[in-house]
Formats: structure tokens, sequence, C-alpha cells
């Protein structure tokens, strides 16, 4: 408690815009990181109805991107799933068309639900099945159109909170439905996704220059990497989606990850200074978030907010897709993680 005179003092030094770093030092330094986050699930069975209604409420041109945002229930207001992650879901109606824009902020889209849409990258069309990560590079031009008979649903996943912390938060419509035509699609998996590098190319890029990264091609490789039985006491069998030029995350400041549990994994507890946002795209089961129990099945969205003691225990064989702010905190330097009896404490 300030004494009388610290507390005169404090007043008149408060019109020259000043504060005492002593009497705030317990808000800016903790033992231990803090969020203000917190575990939550939103399952897609009640989202689904809630997402086709606001289809017949507002056109795709009138709302941009009709997408109903995931707010955290301790955030709400703040836009935003984490301190620096945003996620929701987005619908595009058969013969609709989402017109292209690019921003500064970072997208990465997991195809929940999907028959005939596709999106464009700088003009390469791009295929978007259930399971695809589709890239959305900052300040690449990207739109998407669905000539399919059933509702595209995705899950867009940005940085856009950090993006705003930061300052550079801004964004260009195209003006058309189209955007010229650029490189044929798949080219970016023909130069880069068979472990080949055309010759005389720079091994430099920030974002990785493959735009869809198609599920068939992730659910062979984990099932592949399963055979050898060398399953992560804490995540069974993740792997990192990556840039294939520099070997980093696929963005600058997102990590995406696909993970397969075998039928009746029982993960040891696992928590790390990164935030993690999942999405079940098979199987189903349930993850231990500090004192809370949360139940997943398919295409069920749930966060698991920054240093949270946490265990995946799948009921049957389950894939996760997750996306993470880890990348941007290993860049930093600020990354810590504990494992089994150590993210018990």
């Amino acid at each position: 408690m300030p004494s009388p005179e610290q507390t005169e003092f404090y007043e008149r030094i408060d019109p020259f815009n000043l504060y005492p770093l002593w009497e705030a030092i317990d808000e800016l330094q903790s033992a231990v990181p803090l969020t203000d986050a917190t575990p939550h699930v939103w399952r897609f069975d009640d989202v689904r109805p809630r997402l086709l209604e606001a289809a017949n409420l507002i056109s795709a041109d009138a709302a941009d991107r009709r997408t109903l945002m995931l707010e955290n229930p301790s955030m709400r207001g703040r836009r935003r799933i984490t301190e620096a992650l945003y996620t929701g879901l987005q619908c595009i109606m058969p013969g609709e068309v989402a017109k292209p824009h690019r921003h500064t902020p970072s997208a990465l889209r997991m195809v929940i639900e999907s028959e005939g849409a596709h999106s464009e990258v700088d003009g390469e069309p791009v295929d978007m099945r259930p399971g695809d990560l589709i890239l959305n590079q900052s300040w690449h031009w990207h739109g998407h159109a669905n000539e399919g008979v059933g509702p595209h649903i995705s899950m867009t996943c940005l940085d856009m909170p950090l993006t705003r912390f930061l300052g550079p938060l801004f964004a260009e419509p195209y003006g058309a439905n189209s955007v010229p035509d650029g490189r044929p699609e798949g080219d970016g998996l023909a130069r880069y996704g068979s472990n080949m590098r055309r010759m005389g190319s720079a091994a430099e890029a920030k974002v990785s220059p493959i735009s869809r990264y198609p599920y068939d091609r992730t659910r062979e490789a984990l099932r592949g990497m399963a055979l050898s039985g060398e399953f992560d006491s804490c995540h069974g069998i993740k792997m990192e989606y990556i840039n294939p030029v520099t070997g980093g995350p696929v963005l600058p400041t997102l990590s995406a990850f696909m993970q397969f549990l075998p039928s009746g994994f029982t993960g040891a507890m696992y928590r790390s200074t990164a935030a993690w946002v999942y999405h079940a795209v098979e199987g189903e089961g349930c993850t231990v978030i500090g004192e809370e129990t949360i139940e997943w099945g398919p295409r069920d969205i749930f966060v698991v907010p920054a240093w949270y003691p946490h265990n995946h225990e799948a009921a049957s064989e389950s894939l996760l897709y997750s996306f993470s702010d880890r990348g941007v905190h290993q860049k930093l330097g600020v990354f810590r993680e504990l494992r089994g009896e150590a993210a018990q404490a």
C-alpha cells in the first residue's frame, strides 16, 4: 500500500503520463506465463446450422467473408480465440464467390466440408477438399468460389490479433471476381512437394510457396510414420506442415500440424508457452486441459490456451489438426515446454 507521500507523488507525475514501475511489477512480471483465454470446445453440429442460417440472412457480397468468429468465452468482444490467434468458420454457398482481396495478416484455411469449391492464390487455382490445408499468405491475392451443390465450410486461422498489436493491419479488395491467371494448378506442389528444387532457384522464402497441402498426402504420411511404432508419449505421431524451402513453419507467425492418435492412445501431460487450436478431422476422444475434460468428435474445434497442462485420449483412431503461435515464440526465443510429470507440477 503506497504511503501518503508516495500517493501524492504519483498524483503529481500523472499529468506527465508517467507511472511507477514498482507499483505495476506484479502485473508486468509473473512466475509463470499468464493468459486471459480459457479452454473451450465448439461442437460443429451446434455451429453448422447457425452458419447456414447466416447464409440466409446475409449475402456473400454483403458480408465480404461470411464467417462466424469463434471467440474465447473469457475474451468476448476481443475478436480472438487466444491472445495472438483468431479463428472462425466461413461458409460459401453453391454458386457464390468470395471476391479476391489481400491483407497483411497471414491465414491458414482447414477445409471441413466441401465439394466443388476452389480457391485462387495469386492467380493459381487451388482445389479445396475436406482435410486440405490451404495457405493465404500475407499480401497474396486470394478469393474463393463454390461450384458444387452443397455448402463449403472451412476453418479460417489468422494471426490478426498479433498483427493488430504490432500495428500494420490493413487489407485491400481486388475489385473483380477473379485475379489474372497465374501459375497452373498444382504448380507449387510440382516445384516443391517432391523433395526436389529447380536448379538455380534461391533457397529463400518467408512464406511457403505451396498454397495447398492435400489431405490424402498428409494422411498417408502420418500412417506411414505410424508403421515405425515411434509414437511420441505426448503427441502420438505429430507432424508439422513446413515451408519446403526453409524447413520452418508454413508462415512466419503461424505453425500448423496434423497428428495421428491410435485407438486407445493416452498421451502424457504436456504444456507450452504457445497456445493451440485443435480441429478433429477424424475420430473421437477427449482432452484433459487443466482441471477440465473436453470431449471431441469429428469436426469439433477446441482451444488449449498457453501454459495449460493437457493430454489427449483417443477413443478411436483419430487425426487432429492444430495451429499455433509456436513458430513465432521460437523465433523470439521465448518458447518453453514441459512434458510428463514436469508438466503437471
